[in-house]
């Protein structure tokens, strides 16, 4: 089972039901990415919950009765990495949405890895 997948599947599900929140098992990457998501824009709140058994709390964010999110899309699998240099880090619409990559410095979206001057391996793209 690939994490991101199911993390990004989730939300996606959600946010075409018109869900207000989820909640996901916790995992430190899928922290990272949702604090990504959040700080870009696109996701209302999160919050982790619980001691021995964590989870993630994930506050959808809509428009009217239109979720912010687009789509989705994983790259890199489990059965196929996706790496990527600095220079070669792809645009997503034209600079509308966000490519997330996960550098040696953590989960980075791909403006701020240019900016570094970092690649790594490039996880998924939102829009």
């Amino acid at each position: 089972m690939d994490p991101i997948a199911d993390l990004l599947t989730c939300i996606r599900n959600a946010s075409l039901a018109l869900k207000p929140e989820i909640t996901v098992p916790h995992s430190n990457i899928k922290e990272s990415a949702v604090k990504l998501l959040k700080d870009e824009g696109y996701l209302d709140s999160y919050n982790v919950e619980g001691d021995v058994k964590r989870s993630i709390r994930i506050g959808l964010k809509f428009k009217g009765r239109k979720g912010v999110i687009t789509d989705l899309q994983r790259v890199s699998r489990p059965g196929l990495r996706r790496y990527t240099s600095a220079k070669d880090i792809p645009l997503v619409l034209g600079g509308m949405g966000v490519a997330v990559v996960s550098t040696p410095q953590g989960l980075m979206t791909g403006h701020d890895a240019r900016r570094h001057n970092v690649g790594g391996e490039l996880l998924f793209k939102v829009w």
